[in-house]
């Protein structure tokens, strides 16, 4: 194993985690140091290595953030060995991926429309089991911030164990990063891979 130093400043999501990944599977480094210049990257690169079994520890450093994960020879991933297990005793039951690009349903009037939305969020649980996932990317991220009726929905269903994931990304953009009240930032990288591992999937 080697020690890997990343540049990713100015990289657009998701290439700091793609790069990551990348010197993860090519060399396994002991030591990964990740210079990030926004909150989102810094979150979904934590993410990232905390997933791949590294300690990880993130610094401010002027207006950039410095992420560090440290893994020693041999060290296992107790993460993903819980999620393989929990895979495997599932293994029979689908796996339905909610996908949410807005904080309302349809278009003609937005009052109706986040009262669509509130009434979706509170009827998911009924998908029982099966409901595994939801990503909420550009609009849909307002619902992860107090002041969304659905907020509170969206965090009995995580408590509930379901698996809650906003775009970093967008919070970043419509200026949410630090409001967000429920799921973990993410990035494209998991929206594909989730549509991938996900047997049904809605969007809304």
């Amino acid at each position: 194993m080697t020690d890997i130093s990343l540049d990713c400043k100015g990289l657009p999501c998701p290439q700091p985690v793609l790069r990551c990944k990348e010197a993860v599977e090519k060399d396994g480094p002991a030591q990964l140091v990740v210079i990030v210049d926004n909150e989102a990257a810094k979150e979904n690169v934590s993410r990232f290595l905390t997933m791949q079994g590294y300690a990880v520890h993130a610094e401010k450093s002027g207006p950039d953030f410095i992420v560090t994960g440290l893994r020693e020879n041999g060290a296992e991933c107790p993460e993903c060995a819980v999620m393989s297990e929990a895979e495997l005793q599932n293994a029979d039951k689908d796996k339905i991926l909610v996908f949410v690009p807005t904080d309302v349903i349809g278009s003609g009037d937005d009052t109706l429309g986040g009262n669509l939305m509130y009434n979706f969020m509170v009827t998911l649980k009924e998908l029982g089991d099966e409901l595994w996932r939801i990503i909420l990317v550009n609009g849909g991220v307002k619902l992860a911030v107090p002041g969304s009726r659905c907020l509170e929905e969206l965090q009995k269903l995580e408590k509930s164990g379901v698996s809650i994931l906003v775009c970093g990304t967008c919070l970043e953009f419509f200026g949410l990063t630090d409001k967000r009240a429920v799921g973990d930032v993410t990035n494209m990288l998991d929206v594909v891979t989730s549509f991938q591992l996900a047997t049904k999937s809605i969007q809304v």
